[in-house]
């Protein structure tokens, strides 16, 4: 317990000294913000107070940032010790490869949590303060939160993985960047094309809304969208979130970060320092 722990502790000492932590929150801050108040307008024609429709816009948002902002702490969390000739050292210490990958983990985690919570707090607080907030709409950013917080996690499980599988930090966000692309980008693109070719087919009805759920940068929209109808109403994806089960996303998002880490620790005992 101790001893990932304290790889934990040199891990978020390596994140302030680097400025990772303030350069995370302040980019979450800004974003949250723009999209608060960009996305206001919606909110008398509609008939949801402004808290809501923010929500909506940060959901979005972190569908892109989230694993964005994991991908680029996590992605030379091996790579990058092999490069500076460092992976050694940390290899010679009384922890095994496991121990390891968690306190990183842990540590980068902490740093994404403290991110959001700021960024989707502070955006939140805004919102409720100058067009009004209910009840739901509260639990829906405290949703938001701790879901972004597991969707980051995955993103860093795989960050680790990519790490642990390239031959440098330069090969590593390189395949990062392509990582990124096809979870968040190309994938939904693909399945949109499947749709349009099967015409409301059996494909689209039965198929796609379990391929869908699959991708975690998708199961973290359906969670968000589906536990809120007023979410589900500015989102306009009602009809995607009601076509699975209640357990679907949910379950989704929080078996991913345990298979992105148990993939990582597997190719990280094959590195050799």
């Amino acid at each position: 317990m101790t001893r990932f722990l304290a790889i934990a502790r040199a891990e978020m000492r390596i994140l302030q000294r680097n400025l990772w932590l303030l350069m995370a929150t302040i980019i979450m801050v800004l974003f949250a913000l723009a999209l608060t108040f960009a996305g206001s307008a919606p909110t008398g024609s509609l008939g949801v107070d402004m808290l809501t429709v923010s929500v909506a816009s940060m959901t979005t948002l972190s569908v892109y940032l989230a694993p964005l902002l994991a991908l680029m702490i996590s992605f030379d969390a091996v790579a990058g010790e092999t490069d500076r000739g460092s992976l050694g050292l940390l290899l010679s210490y009384p922890a095994g490869r496991g121990e390891i990958l968690l306190g990183k983990f842990v540590a980068h985690l902490a740093a994404l949590a403290f991110a959001m919570l700021i960024g989707f707090g502070s955006a939140g607080a805004v919102a409720a303060w100058f067009g009004g907030a209910g009840a739901e709409s509260l639990m829906a950013l405290g949703r938001l939160i701790v879901t972004s917080i597991i969707l980051g996690g995955v993103f860093l499980t795989l960050g680790y993985l990519v790490s642990s599988l390239a031959n440098s930090a330069t090969a590593a966000a390189g395949m990062s960047a392509g990582l990124w692309l096809i979870f968040v980008v190309l994938y939904d693109l693909g399945l949109l094309g499947a749709v349009v070719v099967d015409e409301s087919g059996v494909f689209t009805r039965q198929v796609f809304p379990w391929l869908m759920v699959a991708n975690p940068a998708d199961a973290f929209r359906l969670w968000n969208i589906g536990a809120s109808d007023s979410v589900a109403l500015t989102s306009g994806m009602a009809g995607a979130a009601s076509a699975l089960p209640v357990w679907a996303a949910p379950l989704s998002l929080l078996v991913w970060p345990f298979l992105g880490f148990g993939a990582a620790r597997f190719a990280f005992r094959r590195v050799e320092p």
